[in-house]
This record gives structure tokens, sequence and C-alpha cells, in this order.
């Protein structure tokens, strides 16, 4: 049986399912589904066409659902899905897609989304994500399972964080950021791989010290960027996370490649 609070406002149409706790003064507009066991705190704001999984918690002041910040956007009936046990701490705001981005937002499950983050339009957001508070995406941005994301750091539109990556707070990405890669940086750079990352997926030493050899050859070797990249790919063969690095440098489109410190690239990344 839910539990909703009187001052609460819940419209026509609203489907909230059992178990649900609404606290004082939350809104839920008509399109709004809400799964099983969810809690809302206080001055929750959901609107839109929103499903918002089981088990998620959402605290006081965030805005889930509200239209994209998109000046073409008019009003049309895209929507945001969020996934079943997300934590959606105080002021998080999640907006709905675009009809020109594929008219869906959508953030994987067990997210932990920390005060003042923000998931804009058309993001596609995987599973068991941290984003620290005030990150922030872009319209249209792309980020895999176990993302770390640091506090006042913010991606570029059309950015795309391949799985296991962290994002150093305060950084500002401008361009892809590899599988288990490492960013820092007001123009974020690539510093390594996130190796206490990698550790807790359990990777072996041995699995460590041929991803290792494999980063240290594409990024650091001498020559140009292509050349090495080239000259990487037979190791695809020696392990899954090669093959999985090598497979998004070669899915890029949209943005650059977020690339380290080489004297031998300055051209290409400047």
């Amino acid at each position: 049986m839910s539990k909703i609070d009187p001052t609460a406002r819940i419209e026509d149409g609203a489907v909230i399912g059992d178990g649900v706790t609404i606290g004082p003064y939350c809104v839920i507009g008509p399109n709004v589904t809400i799964g099983a066991d969810c809690k809302l705190q206080a001055h929750v704001s959901i609107s839109g066409h929103t499903t918002l999984g089981a088990g998620c918690k959402v605290f006081a002041f965030a805005s889930l659902g509200g239209a994209p910040q998109d000046l073409g956007y008019r009003d049309e009936p895209t929507t945001l899905d969020i996934g079943e046990g997300c934590v959606i701490r105080e002021s998080v705001t999640m907006n709905v897609g675009t009809v020109k981005g594929g008219g869906k937002t959508r953030v994987g499950k067990s997210g932990f989304f920390m005060a003042y983050s923000h998931v804009g339009h058309d993001c596609i957001v995987g599973d068991n994500v941290i984003f620290a508070n005030s990150a922030t995406l872009g319209g249209h941005c792309e980020i895999g399972d176990f993302v770390y994301f640091g506090g006042l750091s913010a991606a570029h539109q059309f950015v795309r964080i391949g799985p296991q990556a962290m994002i150093g707070g305060v950084s500002g990405l401008r361009g892809d950021v590899i599988p288990y890669g490492l960013v820092s940086g007001q123009f974020a750079r690539l510093e390594g791989l996130n190796v206490v990352g990698m550790r807790r997926r359990r990777f072996t030493h041995q699995r460590l010290q041929l991803v290792r050899e494999f980063y240290q050859k594409l990024f650091h070797s001498p020559g140009i960027f292509a050349d090495r990249l080239a000259a990487v790919r037979p190791m695809a063969s020696a392990d899954p996370a090669i093959a999985e690095i090598l497979a998004f440098i070669d899915a890029g489109d949209k943005r650059p490649l977020c690339m380290a410190f080489n004297k031998s690239d300055r051209l290409q990344v400047e």
C-alpha cells in the first residue's frame, strides 16, 4: 500500500506502484509512472512522460522529466526512463528527450546522483554510475556502466564516456573518454587508466599488465596517433578490455577523442 502525504499533488493519469512513499509537497504529473517501493522525500517534481523504476529514492527539490533545455523543443511527448534502484539526491535535474535526438533520455539502474547533478536531454546513462555534486551532462551524451563523474565537472553535448572511466573533479570534457580511462583538467586530458576501478571489477594482475602495455603503446609511443592505433590493433585478441577500447575508438563520430599528453600528438589535440 502506498503512503502519500496529504499535501502532495498527484494528477489524474499518474501511475503509482505498490509501497510507494510520496512526501510533503511533491508534484506528480499525469503522464508519470512510479515503480514499486520508491520513496520521494519532499518537494519532488516529476513531470513529462517519465518512468521511475522500482526502489528509487528521490530527495528534496529534485526535478525529473522537465522540458529539455533546447530552443527547438515544442512540447512534444518525449520521455525520460530511469532504471530501478537509483538514488537521486537534492536538486538533481533530469530532462526528457527531444524529437531530433531520438525522443528519449535513459538512465540505467543503481545510479547514485549527488546533489545538483544534471542529466541533459537525449542522454544515455549506464548502470551503477556515480555522479558527484554538480556533475553535468550536456545533451546527447553517452555514459557507460560504472562511470565515476567527479564533482563540478561537465561534459559537452555528444561526448561519450566509456564503461568504468573516471572523470576527475572540476573537469571540462570536450572529447570522448576511452573505457577504463582516467581524465582530469579544465580542458580534460587522459591521464592513465582507472586502475582502482579495474581492480574492483576483479581484473587480475596479468590483465592489468596487458591493458597497461596496450595503453602505453597507443598513447605514449613515438609517431602519430593513427599509426600507433594501427600498430596496436592485433592486441585486441589479447584481452576483452583492449578489444572494448578499440571498438569504442572506432565508433567515435561527433566528438574528438580525449587524448593524453604526448608531444607527437600536440598538433592533433590543441
